[in-house]
Parts: C-alpha cells; sequence; structure tokens
C-alpha cells in the first residue's frame, strides 16, 4: 500500500515501517531558495521566501547582521570586494519576534530577545555566552564600521573610556593571516585554515565577554560574546569551507568538538546556527530536489541515539518547545531533504550534541563522521502528533568519535577497565582527581622514580611586585569593583566562571593566602587543582605523554608545571625543565607594541619532584600554552607556570606545548630532534 508523506491528514493508530513512501514533487512545494519572494503573499511559520534584505512579513524580524543599525537594509555583494557571507540559509531560521511586532534592528532603541535552536538549547555556558547586539554599527558598505563597550566602575561611578573592537578584529585577523581573504582557500580550506579561524573566534569572543563582564546588566539585553564574536568574523569573511557540499569538510578532522554553534557554521560544517537539518539544492529532472549534507542531533527532540553505529532522528517542525503549540510535522525543508537522501543514499555528516559536565546548561558538539539513512516512517510523538523517524547508519571504517567518549564513561564508572592500565592513580591521592598511568605500546611499566608534588617549591619568594593591599572579598572577587586584586589585573577578572582565561599574554595576579575571599573564589582558579582526568600514557616514538579523558575547552586551565625552582640560570641542564628565559611566540596580539615581559628569571626542574606537567611533549604546532601567575603576600611574590589550551582539544588528544628556543650560547649540542609531526614542524627543538 502507498503512504503520500505531506498529505492533509496523516495515519493514525500502528503505523508499518516498511510501508513503500511516495514523496510529492518539488513542484508542489515552496521553493527552498526563491529568486524573487511575493511580498502580497501571507506569511508561513517558516518565513521560507524572505531574502535576507527583505521585505520582511509582519511578526518577522530580520537575523542579524542583515539589517543596517541605520534602518537601511544591507544589499547583498555590497562588502568590500566580496558578497556579504550568510551564516544562516534563509529558509531554515525563524527570526525572534519583538513583542510589540516591530521589526528588530542593530539600534540601541531596539529590545533584545532570547535565542534558542531548534533543539530548545539557548546555546548558554554561563558568563561566557554574552551578547548585546545593541552596540553595534553598521556601515554601508556592509562591514561592522564600529563596536563599542561603556565600562563603568560599580563602586566609584568613574567612567571608563570607550572600547572599540573594530582595532581588535583587524589584529587578531593581521595575526592569523585571514586578513586578506584568499576566497579559493575560504570556498575550500585546510586543517590551518581552520584552526585560524576557530582560534581567532575565540579570543575575539573571549575578549567580548570580558568586556561585557564590566558592564552592569540591562533589562532586557541579551549579552552572546558567542553570537556576536561569530557576526564579526562572518562580515569580515573569516570563515572556512564557505561553499557547501557533501560528505567530509576539508580541515575538519572526526572527533572534533565544539562548544558553540557558530564555530561549527564558521568551519563549514553545518550552516544553520540553530536549524537541525542543513541541506541543499541539486538539479534533477530539470527540478530543484534537497538533500541533506548534515544534520545536529542534541536531545531537544525524542532522537535514540545511544548506539554508537545507528542513530534514529527525528524530522523537525511540528514538535516545537513546551510553550508552543504542537501539530504534525510535515514533509517539507530539512525532512523532505532526508527522504530524499534516504532514496539518492548520499552521505550525511552527523553532529551529536552531548551533556557538558563543566557546565550543566552547555553542550559539547562532537562531529561524528558520516552517515547514510537506511529507512524512514511516522511515528507518534510522547504529545500524540505524527513525527517523521530516519534511521541513520555509520558508514564503516571512520575513526572512533561518539563511541570514544562512550567507552571513557564506562571506565570512570568502573563499569569497564582501562586497556593497558598500570596505575590507576600515580598521584597515590594528591590530586583531587585520579592520574592513571597507561602503556599500550610496549612492556615499560612507567617512568623513572620521581615524587609527586602539586605545587611549584621556592627557597625564597621574589620581591613585591606591587604595594597594593590585598583584597577583602569575603564571597568571592567580582568584576567591575574595586577589589585591589581585579585592579591588578587591569580592572579585569581575568576567568570566566567557567574558569576560562579570557586573554593572554599578560601576567595573570591572582589571590592569595593574605585575601579573605574563599577557595572557590573566580580568581583562583589555578589553585583548585586538575579541572580535567588526566592520563599519563606510553607514546609511540617520544617516550611518555599526556592527554586528557575530558573535553577541554580553549582558553581552559589544565594543570600548572610544578618542580623546584632553581637559582642559577646558567648551570642547568636535565630533560623535565621549564625554562621561561626562552623566547616564545605569542598567542595573541600584545595590546601595545611594547611586548609584555616576564617578572623574573624562571626556571623550574621537575626531575625528582614534579607533577602531570613535566610528561607534557613538545610540539611546533601545540595545543596548549603556559602563562605567568603571580600570587603575593606580605612575605612576597611567588610565580607559577599555568598550562592553558590554545584551542579546544577532544579526548584523549594528546596535550604538547612549545619548550622555545634558545640563545645560540646556551643551545649547543642540547639540539633535539622534533617527532611532533606537525606539518609547521622545525625539525628540532631544545
Amino acid at each position: 500500500m502507498d503512504r503520500t508523506f505531506g498529505s492533509d491528514s496523516m495515519p493514525s493508530g500502528p503505523v508499518n515501517k516498511h510501508t513503500v513512501l511516495t514523496v510529492k514533487p518539488l513542484r508542489c512545494l515552496v521553493p527552498v531558495f526563491p529568486v524573487q519572494p511575493d511580498s502580497n503573499a501571507p506569511p508561513t511559520s517558516n518565513f521560507a521566501s524572505v531574502p535576507p534584505t527583505g521585505p520582511f512579513p509582519p511578526g518577522a524580524a530580520p537575523f542579524f547582521p542583515f539589517y543596517s543599525s541605520n534602518g537601511s537594509q544591507n544589499k547583498p555583494g555590497s562588502g568590500r570586494g566580496h558578497p556579504i557571507p550568510s551564516p544562516v540559509p534563509i529558509s531554515s531560521f525563524k527570526s525572534p519576534v519583538s513583542k510589540n511586532g516591530d521589526v528588530g534592528s542593530s539600534r540601541r532603541t531596539t529590545r533584545a530577545h532570547t535565542l534558542a535552536d531548534e533543539d530548545d538549547y539557548s546555546q548558554s555556558d554561563g558568563f561566557e555566552n554574552s551578547f548585546d547586539r545593541d552596540n553595534v554599527e553598521i556601515g554601508s558598505d556592509g562591514n561592522v564600521k564600529k563596536q563599542t563597550v561603556r565600562r563603568k566602575t560599580r563602586n566609584s561611578g568613574e567612567n571608563v573610556p570607550d572600547v572599540d573592537l573594530d582595532p581588535i578584529v583587524a589584529q587578531l585577523l593581521r595575526d592569523f593571516n585571514l586578513l586578506e581573504i584568499d576566497t579559493r582557500r575560504q570556498a575550500d580550506s585546510d586543517k590551518e585554515y581552520v584552526d585560524h579561524v576557530l582560534v581567532v573566534y575565540n579570543l575575539l569572543r573571549r575578549k567580548i565577554a570580558q568586556l561585557d563582564d564590566t558592564k552592569p546588566a540591562k533589562n532586557g539585553a541579551i549579552r552572546r560574546a558567542d553570537l556576536k564574536a561569530g557576526t564579526l568574523l562572518m562580515y569580515k569573511g573569516a570563515r572556512a569551507n564557505a561553499k557547501k557540499r557533501f560528505g567530509g569538510v576539508a580541515g575538519v578532522e572526526i572527533g572534533d568538538i565544539f562548544f558553540f554553534r557558530m564555530e561549527i557554521c564558521l568551519v563549514g560544517l553545518h550552516a544553520p546556527s540553530m536549524a537541525g537539518i542543513d541541506y541543499m539544492g541539486i538539479k534533477a529532472s530539470g527540478e530543484d530536489e534537497p538533500l541533506a549534507v548534515s544534520i545536529v542531533s542534541s536531545g531537544g527532540y525524542d532522537d535514540e541515539g545511544d548506539d554508537g553505529e545507528v542513530l534514529i532522528y527525528s524530522g523537525q517542525g511540528g514538535v516545537q518547545r513546551k510553550d508552543k503549540q504542537v501539530m504534525d510535522q510535515q514533509l517539507v525543508r530539512g525532512n523532505l531533504a532526508l527522504e530524499k537522501s534516504l532514496h539518492r543514499a548520499n552521505e550525511v555528516r552527523v553532529i551529536r550534541g552531548l551533556k557538558d559536565v563543566a557546565n550543566p546548561t552547555g553542550k559539547v558538539y562532537v562531529y561524528d563522521g558520516l552517515y547514510r539513512i537506511h529507512e524512514s516512517w511516522i511515528d507518534k510523538a510522547k504529545s500524540g502528533v505524527n513525527v517523521f523517524k530516519y534511521k541513520l547508519v555509520r558508514v564503516p571504517g571512520q575513526p572512533e568519535a561518539f563511541t570514544l567518549w562512550k567507552s571513557i564513561q564506562l571506565w570512570k564508572d568502573g563499569v569497564t577497565v582501562r586497556p593497558g592500565l598500570i596505575l590507576p592513580d600515580l598521584t597515590s591521592g594528591a590530586e583531587s582527581q585520579p592520574v592513571c598511568l597507561v602503556n599500550e605500546v610496549d612492556n615499560e611499566k612507567g617512568p623513572s622514580y620521581f615524587t609527586y608534588i602539586k605545587y611549584v617549591k621556592y627557597t625564597k619568594p621574589f620581591p613585591v611586585i606591587s604595594s597594593s593591599s590585598n583584597c577583602g572579598c569575603s564571597i568571592g572577587c567580582q568584576p567591575s569593583t574595586n577589589c585591589p586584586c581585579v585592579q591588578r589585573n587591569g580592572g579585569y577578572m581575568p576567568y570566566t566562571s567557567l574558569g576560562v582565561l579570557m586573554s593572554h599574554n599578560m601576567l595573570i595576579h591572582e589571590c592569595s593566602s593574605s585575601c579573605d575571599c574563599p577557595h572557590n573564589c573566580r580568581n583562583r582558579i589555578s589553585q583548585a587543582g586538575l579541572k580535567v582526568r588526566l592520563e599519563v600514557f606510553k607514546t609511540s616514538n617520544k617516550g611518555w605523554g599526556l592527554r586528557s579523558w575530558d573535553p577541554i575547552r580553549a582558553g581552559g586551565f589544565i594543570c600548572e608545571y610544578a618542580g623546584v625552582v632553581q637559582e642559577n640560570v646558567m648551570d642547568f641542564d636535565d630533560d623535565y625543565v621549564f625554562d621561561a628565559t626562552r623566547s616564545f611566540a605569542p598567542i595573541e596580539p600584545m595590546p601595545s607594541e611594547e611586548p609584555v615581559k616576564f617578572p623574573y628569571p624562571l626556571i623550574i626542574s621537575a626531575k625528582n619532584e614534579g607533577n602531570v606537567g613535566r610528561f607534557m611533549n613538545h610540539s611546533c604546532s601545540p595545543n596548549v600554552y603556559w602563562q605567568p601567575i603571580v600570587r603575593e603576600n606580605v612575605n612576597g611574590s611567588y610565580l607559577h607556570i599555568g598550562f592553558y589550551a590554545i584551542k579546544h582539544i577532544p579526548p584523549m588528544q594528546e596535550l604538547t606545548y612549545s619548550y622555545g628556543m634558545v640563545s645560540a650560547d646556551r643551545g649547543g649540542s642540547r639540539r633535539k630532534t622534533c617527532l611532533c609531526g606537525s606539518s609547521q614542524c622545525n625539525g628540532y627543538f631544545y
């Protein structure tokens, strides 16, 4: 028996999943990308016929950044030498509607509204996600003209000069070779280009969040640094894989992780920032036929995704959020694209949204590789309406991604034993989390003996850097206050509420034992110990290395380098040493032409006493960088070395940092062959 999807009446009762399905042709549906919309047509719930520049039907607001701050509508192609890139196909995005029905704009008088994706996830990660679109000024050429943020000290009422974001964006793009966009590389990118886009995005996002942190909250304002940073980069054309495609995406590897939907858009993995299904049209028998290119399964619908090789995916539409009306799903847009992909058997990229353990309101998006749709049917949702179901099966022969996450969880729960386990905790309980020792390569039972210590040891402290008093913040240091510890950090909090470092290449002043703030103060992140579950493992050719069972955010604290401070700089030589006198490439542009200088020639030996930091290997393309941290009390200054993630690091990826370069008179025969395997490898290190 034939059953037609998309008909006015949906079947009731039990459904035969093996029924032959008849699909309506495209000419029966609203075009996906209409050339000329009918402005007199009544508005639909999808606004599928609205182009980015309008005109907009009643009740629809334009998606920022398609709307100019002065009320004029930006024309496609009005950018400097290239059209304004669209982060979201207009056919798959429903813009927020203001309470009074007016079309939103980026003017300061416009009321802001919270955005949520189709899975009812607002992309919140606590403090970091802050987006206030009222402050953006768009020029007539479609580029961001100016972004200002006014800071005001809450207690004193002292006004601080406005901060112009445009020079910050330009400097970031220049430092990462993204200022002059290579359209060919933008359309078909590589790993280096993708990494640069993501690093710039996260540096900019955290800088915006740091600036927003100093502003008093406004009623109705949306603070979303993730959306704001993504929008700015989209305007500048700083995106990767702008050309939509089937199959894999250049520069994006299976198992890569993302903490923001805008990141997925910027690298070309999944274009819609909110919709769960991405698709593109192809010509078939003279008609435009939509085929799915990617889906995001993040738990908003009744998906069944615990099996690492099979995903039962629910269609979009119909079943909306709890506060919305529910109705039967229709075979249009993404649903139709999935149905067409079933018959065409094309590969579909799958991104799984998993719970972020470090943040209860956030998610981690894992690229799980390519799937094919094997079956589709109509099912009854819990609400009683009809929904489409699609069975996707993972293409064999791909690297582990979601299945690896499942295995790690079994190790954590004690259900299974970590293969190659030698010691369950080499710290002997010194750390808040165990650090296991693993060897799956040979029969070596562990590294040479050393005493495990958590912090750096001093024979005597350095002189006090500043004479300011310590804080009396009994509930913990807060931004935009007269707290002396905050003021020593330039008036900013160095960390977000999730413990993510906001900016680099500056000396971090953390609270010390002389401060009155509690141990969980936001300005004591490096003092709280390990934040992620680490393991020391035997590498194939570099001795012992370090990696994490948990995903690590860009800017996330990993550990500090513990050991014994050496007083004599020149008479020192061993394989377990951190030498701050070496030269290191900066992670982000300096705030001025004068680079930040390390206050003291700190050298730490971890040969006999140390922590997990001693096992971190060198790489010419590292994913970790070090940061000087100072804690001052009445007796003196104590310098520490903290390790932070340069970019998001997936589980079980080796943690590496650059050992830096030494002067010629100190190098000599200590040069070693580098085995990092990076495309940027120098061939040696010290």
